[in-house]
């Protein structure tokens, strides 16, 4: 048996203090009865009365004893039928306590109750919206998630992001939201800047490699021409291709800017339509990602993000850990002084109560079941002497007050009658 607690220590001296008290209005009672039948042996008119009265005050004192006690123990140390109960019946007490904080307690509608009356979101939103206590969380949140890199493992997460990457790819064309991209993209004239730039960068090569045309005049043209020929041609080829590039480049409306433009069109189009297209891009699509130098982009991914977390993080006065403590303190301003946002989140707050407490009530309840059922039985009948055995011993005593006072007109009555 475990030594009781210094609280508990305190609340048995209690007990036993009035047990003593208790005992002591007995002996008076009995004493009573006592100085009764002696005094009426002197021919006293009161004995009768006083013995009358004392003697009820000893049944009753003895008959709730017998009650008090018969919850704790066998009175006496005899084996009497239904008595100490609590040892006995501690599993189906431990039961019955069980079902009923299940239903008194743990019921939706005193759940929310509690809640409101709490008034959980005003109280958090008033706490938060002070710049101390926004610090404060901003300051656990950062250590918390610091904690939680330094846990992980980068082959893990490149493992873990490389799997969902593929699943959430798996899960989606690409070829029809492409298209669409593509042609929401055309549609707004987005590619003209890059039309623009190629047709600049095409005048800039040609005028700047004129020797390349030549060559490739010269690699192609026959072995029997002479080479002015080649070379004429080449000149003139070169020049053509710059004054064609450089139209392009300054016209907008030029054919072949006209050409590009139906070029991708009809591509987009094809990327949301066209069954062969579509199966070319979910091929592309496999070969990107299975690429090893797409795993290693992941890989150093998330290392230059892990890294950028933790140095903001670290960083007290950065524009994140400022942003994140600004961001606190607003929120807690709206639950403090909006309504509907109060409303809301207290209405969050209860649907996930009552959904913990409804769905897990048997296991909180057969907490309690199991525990009391774990107790030993002497162990049980202590712990719950400790708690109530003091109120029970008025019982004790009221009963002997009660029955004198009973007994007392009882036998009035009956003198009277």
């Amino acid at each position: 048996m475990r030594p009781l607690s210094p609280a508990e220590e305190a609340k048995r001296r209690g007990v036993r203090r009035m047990k003593a008290v208790a005992t002591g209005f007995l002996i008076a009672a009995t004493g009573l009865y006592i100085l009764s039948r002696w005094q009426e042996g002197h021919g006293a008119a009161w004995a009768d009365y006083l013995g009358a009265a004392a003697q009820a005050a000893m049944v009753g004192a003895l008959a709730d004893w017998f009650a008090v006690t018969a919850l704790f123990r066998h009175p006496l140390g005899l084996p009497i039928p239904h008595t100490a109960i609590i040892p006995h019946r501690k599993e189906a007490l431990g039961r019955s306590l069980g079902d009923f904080v299940g239903e008194n307690f743990l019921s939706q509608e005193v759940i929310r109750a509690r809640l409101r009356a709490i008034g959980l979101s005003g109280r958090l939103g008033a706490w938060l919206a002070e710049e101390k206590h926004a610090e404060r969380v901003a300051r656990e949140a950062v250590g918390l998630l610091r904690d939680l890199l330094a846990v992980l493992r980068d082959d893990d997460v490149q493992v873990v992001l490389s799997r969902t990457m593929n699943r959430w790819m798996a899960e989606r064309r690409i070829g029809p939201p492409i298209g669409t991209l593509l042609a929401r993209f055309i549609a707004d004239d987005g590619h003209r800047p890059l039309v623009d730039l190629m047709a600049r960068r095409a005048v800039e090569w040609l005028e700047a490699h004129p020797e390349a045309i030549e060559r490739t005049v010269s690699g192609e043209a026959p072995s029997w021409t002479p080479r002015f020929v080649d070379a004429q041609v080449a000149r003139q080829l070169h020049k053509q291709l710059v004054r064609f590039a450089a139209a392009v480049r300054d016209e907008p409306d030029h054919q072949a800017r006209a050409a590009i433009d139906a070029f991708l069109a009809d591509f987009a189009e094809d990327l949301r339509s066209d069954p062969e297209t579509v199966a070319r891009a979910e091929q592309l699509k496999w070969e990107l990602i299975n690429h090893p130098e797409t795993q290693r982009l992941v890989g150093s991914s998330w290392q230059a993000f892990r890294s950028m977390l933790v140095a903001a993080a670290d960083d007290e006065d950065g524009e994140p850990r400022l942003r994140m403590r600004a961001a606190i303190v607003s929120f807690g301003e709206r639950l403090a002084f909006d309504e509907r946002q109060r409303a809301k989140v207290d209405s969050w707050v209860e649907d996930a109560a009552v959904y913990v407490v409804t769905t897990y009530r048997n296991e909180i309840t057969a907490l309690i079941t199991d525990t009391i059922e774990a107790w030993d039985a002497e162990e049980t009948s202590r712990k719950v002497e400790i708690q109530v055995g003091r109120d029970l011993q008025f019982i004790r005593i009221n009963g002997t007050v009660v029955g004198a006072l009973a007994g007392l007109l009882i036998y009035i009555v009956t003198r009277i009658g």
